[in-house]
């Protein structure tokens, strides 16, 4: 799918924004990409993990895991399409765990799925939870990458679409030095840097 149509999709739906967010890395950015916007409508859902299904279609994946909350609608879509399992790390005590029966056996060859990667953190947590299990990661996809520096996860990454957006470390946004407010959209909760 090219890039042109993902982004469509993403400014139909009022899911690429513009404004001063603080990610769920702690830093700052102008803009700010809620993929659940895009994904509440099944048909755009389907269209962009139907992407990522394809583009993993022969690697024998046998069950996709995401993390909680974000990658949820995007790894269940894409177990469906490819007719497997779909299921979910979340947060413990700040640490990603299974749980609600969920499991990866030994030897099961492992998707992981995220809706947006930044610095790569949830998705590289739920890799080493697989890989503590004996799962092995044949692959870790996303629908955007917004990711700065590349990120390595030890498996073939596979983006559907990298964007360069500017981040800033708190101490330096321009926004901050603007005094335009800031808004935190994602699911997890990050420090107050002031408090820190």
């Amino acid at each position: 799918m090219e890039k042109e149509k993902i982004l469509d999709l993403f400014k139909s739906t009022e899911a690429l924004q513009h404004g001063h967010f603080r990610l769920t890395s702690g830093l700052h950015s102008p803009e700010y990409f809620q993929c659940a916007r895009v994904l509440q409508y099944p048909s755009y859902n389907e269209i962009l993990c139907g992407e990522i299904a394809l583009h993993f279609r022969d690697m024998r994946v046998e069950v996709v895991v995401a993390p909680a909350i974000g990658g949820i609608m995007v790894g269940q879509e894409v177990a469906r399409q490819l007719c497997v399992r779909g299921i979910f790390a979340e947060r413990e005590d700040k640490t990603m765990i299974l749980r609600r029966g969920f499991e990866v056996k030994a030897g099961e060859r492992v998707l992981v799925c995220e809706d947006v990667v930044t610095t790569g953190g949830s998705v590289q947590e739920v890799v080493d939870l697989v890989k503590a299990r004996g799962g092995i990661v044949v692959g870790v996809a996303s629908i955007v990458d917004r990711s700065r520096e590349p990120v390595d996860f030890g498996a073939k990454f596979f983006p559907l679409l990298k964007m360069e957006v500017p981040v800033y470390q708190p101490e330096a946004c321009p926004l901050c030095m603007e005094n335009i407010p800031i808004v935190k959209p994602g699911s997890r909760k990050v420090a107050d840097p002031a408090k820190l």
